[in-house]
């Protein structure tokens, strides 16, 4: 199911709330979401508290320069990769110094897919300072248009950030 505006912003408002309520912090890196999981949260009133750092890093030229992400990562398993965003989301919470770094990869289509990563397929990451595990990853396939596998993305990546 395709979430609404209204059901990305009530996620996004639990994930506010639930940080600010513990004295912590976000910070999102992502690729094919294009800095839609940045704009629902601060879209929140009460963000600016517990969100500081956005990179939309869509080339692997801007993964690897902003994220540190290494160069064999990308050369050994591509961009939408479970290794991508781990690196990605790792990079990230250590030069934001956020306490919850999510991480976003994959292809919204139309075009861009293969047999091994069709359209649709979105890796997650979850970094965490303090977390037992410290990161955790997954990975969707989507269905639907370039807007709805966005949309979807957006909800996964704001819903692994709650308990």
């Amino acid at each position: 199911m395709v979430p609404t505006d209204e059901e990305l912003s009530l996620v996004a408002g639990q994930v506010v709330t639930m940080l600010a309520d513990a004295g912590e912090s976000v910070a999102a890196a992502e690729s094919c979401t294009g800095g839609w999981v940045a704009k629902v949260l601060t879209d929140i009133a009460g963000s600016s508290a517990v969100f500081g750092v956005g990179l939309v890093t869509y080339s692997n030229a801007a993964k690897q320069q902003f994220l540190n992400v290494p160069d064999f990562v990308l050369d050994k398993h591509g961009a939408v990769s479970r290794e991508t965003v781990t690196a990605m989301a790792e990079g990230l919470r250590a030069i934001s110094g956020a306490d919850y770094a999510v991480a976003v990869s994959g292809i919204a289509g139309p075009d861009g897919g293969s047999e091994d990563k069709p359209v649709g397929t979105v890796w997650f990451a979850w970094a965490r300072r303090d977390g037992d595990p410290p990161l955790t990853t997954g990975m969707h396939r989507f269905e639907g248009n370039r807007d709805e596998v966005r949309r979807q993305a957006v909800l996964t990546a704001l819903a692994g950030l709650l308990p």
